[in-house]
């Protein structure tokens, strides 16, 4: 960012100095030439076009850069949104087989890392809620009943709830839906 205001500077730098210089060649170009024909006009169109080129640069530049985040912001999300994705698919992976192996806790452990890299901390905060909750529940005998079922369950819906808010919690807010609204939306499908 420095970077770019820096580069910014140059170049607003040049705009006024090719505009101040131009402005007092004008001044000395119009002393000695008023009698030839069309000069003046000439010396408008290059100072004119050199203007444009310095100020088309400047914009292309910003332009350029805004492209650039955007596209990074892009990428951010889908690789954000493929790491929970994943997460709740091993998560039901393991509810579905009722018995867990050392592959699957092991896998858990990998999307834990995952997380730390791509996940808000409201996000860490919730999965750390939901591995106790696991971990008393399926963990501990390797084995997952129905009412283990259900605590991880709810557990899951907690945390999906701030997984939403990460991926898509400002659309929701334009939308007049209120994070108390999709909370118990949430948290009614899960019954």
């Amino acid at each position: 960012m420095k970077d770019w205001f820096k580069y910014n500077s140059i170049l607003m730098l040049l705009t006024a100095v090719v505009f101040v210089g131009g402005y007092f060649f004008l001044r000395l170009a119009y002393n000695f030439t008023d009698k030839m024909p069309f000069t003046q006009e000439i010396l408008l169109i290059v100072l004119g076009t050199i203007a444009t080129i310095l100020i088309t640069g400047m914009l292309l530049n910003k332009q350029t850069s805004v492209e650039l985040s955007k596209e990074q912001s892009v990428k951010f999300l889908d690789l954000k949104t493929q790491t929970y994705q994943n997460l709740i698919d091993t998560l039901e992976e393991i509810v579905i087989h009722e018995d867990m192996t050392q592959k699957e806790l092991m896998k858990l452990k990998f999307h834990t890392h995952r997380l730390a890299i791509f996940a808000s901390p409201e996000v860490l905060k919730e999965y750390r809620n939901f591995l106790d909750v696991f971990h008393e529940t399926a963990v501990k005998d390797k084995h997952v009943s129905m009412e283990d079922s259900s605590l991880i369950s709810q557990a899951l819906a907690k945390l999906t709830i701030y997984i939403r808010a990460d991926l898509v919690g400002e659309l929701d807010e334009e939308k007049e839906h209120s994070s108390k609204q999709i909370s118990a939306q949430i948290m009614a499908n899960i019954k």
